[in-house]
């Protein structure tokens, strides 16, 4: 069983950054995939990033490409997202989320969710 907790949300001007940290406790922690998603109010959540178990390559939704970075710490059980060049557009709750091996952008494939923090954008 793994348990998440995500935090580093906050309010921002457009074209300033975050970084959020989504730290895991369990066991195993190097043999999930991890997600991040978000959800904007009224709208379903959607995809951002993710990063392989094994091979670390990282995968990003292309609204954020070029922008976001995602990043991992195994020894630290942590997964990380660096968001640059902040748009109000990318104004929603953000939340962390693991699947065990494999490697999925589909939210419906993540076995273990944090609460998500906000983040909001500013113009």
């Amino acid at each position: 069983q793994v348990q998440l907790e995500e935090s580093g949300g906050g309010l921002v001007q457009a074209g300033g950054s975050l970084r959020l940290s989504c730290a895991a406790s369990g066991r195993s922690f190097s043999t999930y995939t991890m997600g991040w998603f978000r959800q904007a109010p009224g709208k379903e959540r959607e995809f951002v990033a993710n990063i392989h178990w094994s091979t670390w390559n990282t995968y990003y939704a292309d609204s954020v490409k070029d922008r976001f970075t995602i990043s991992r710490d195994n020894a630290n059980n942590t997964v990380y997202l660096q968001m640059n060049s902040l748009k109000p557009e990318d104004t929603a709750v953000y939340y962390c989320a693991a699947r065990f091996l494999g490697g999925t952008a589909r939210a419906e494939d993540y076995d273990h969710w944090g609460q998500g923090t906000q983040v909001t954008v500013s113009s």
